[in-house]
């Protein structure tokens, strides 16, 4: 991770635990976010991205979020603060559907992106 994409992360954590989201188990309840998971992204994924996505089988999560379920209900991709969050939306979509995760949100700490995979 490069130095301006911690100084954003920092931003995020920040805003995820003033939501309620939790780096480690607490009083409130066990931790539900997980940090670089590993994704298994499909060759017929890669396809159906094409060129919008890079060419990898395998990446990791930024942020993943856990429902009170135990599944993964959204996938968070951070990019740099100098950086448009919008340029991880095919990457941060396939990890969505590796993961079988509902919900994609995008940040740079200052703008923030949510839409439903379904």
């Amino acid at each position: 991770m490069q130095g301006k994409e911690a100084k954003a992360r920092i931003k995020i954590n920040k805003l995820l635990e003033e939501a309620g989201w939790r780096f480690f188990d607490d009083k409130d309840g066990k931790a539900n976010i997980l940090l670089e998971q590993n994704v298994k992204v499909t060759k017929s994924l890669m396809d159906e991205l094409g060129d919008n996505f890079e060419k990898t089988k395998k990446g990791f999560t930024d942020y993943s979020l856990i429902g009170t379920d135990g599944r993964i209900v959204a996938v968070l991709e951070a990019k740099a603060e100098y950086l448009n969050p919008l340029i991880g939306k095919e990457q941060a979509r396939a990890y969505a559907y590796g993961q079988n995760a509902r919900f994609v949100m995008l940040s740079n700490g200052n703008q923030h992106y949510l839409w439903d995979t379904f």
